[in-house]
């Protein structure tokens, strides 16, 4: 898979949160769930429309590597906590290096594979924070940069 590796400022975030892993048989209802809620329980409407950045999936905390336990927030960009729904987690990318890739297709089943092939790769990750920024959707089709966090050299 082609990438290009960035350098990013600090981010800041509001969204919901759920803990899972990778290996749950319930990782997908999990992760399905936190969207769905998020869009179709007002979530996302609730962060006042002058604070919305883009659309993003986090994942943090991670127990140890692509093998443990993580939180998976769905969430957009905001430029500070002031004003939002105290529901709302708050949750901060840290700046440093990423591995910059783009995935286009179904949401679902581009992202599934991109993760699939993205495990059987060698990345120093960090495992401190990942994410995916949605652009947009035209009909099924959907262009997510994927934001992996890398160890500093």
């Amino acid at each position: 898979m082609n990438y290009e590796i960035v350098t990013l400022p600090e981010k800041k975030a509001a969204g919901i949160t759920a803990r899972t892993n990778n290996h749950a048989p319930d990782m997908g209802s999990v992760i399905g769930g936190l969207w769905e809620s998020f869009y179709a329980k007002g979530v996302y409407d609730s962060i006042p429309a002058d604070r919305r950045g883009c659309v993003l999936g986090i994942y943090s905390d991670y127990e140890s590597d692509e093998n443990g336990d993580y939180d998976m927030t769905a969430a957009c960009e905001v430029a500070d906590d002031a004003g939002l729904p105290e529901n709302l987690r708050i949750r901060t990318i840290p700046a440093g290096r990423y591995a910059k890739f783009v995935v286009r297709g179904d949401v679902q089943q581009a992202l599934v594979q991109f993760w699939m092939e993205l495990w059987s790769m060698n990345l120093n990750r960090a495992f401190q924070a990942d994410f995916e920024e949605y652009h947009g959707m035209t009909g099924e089709e959907a262009e997510i940069h994927v934001y992996i966090g890398l160890k500093e050299d």
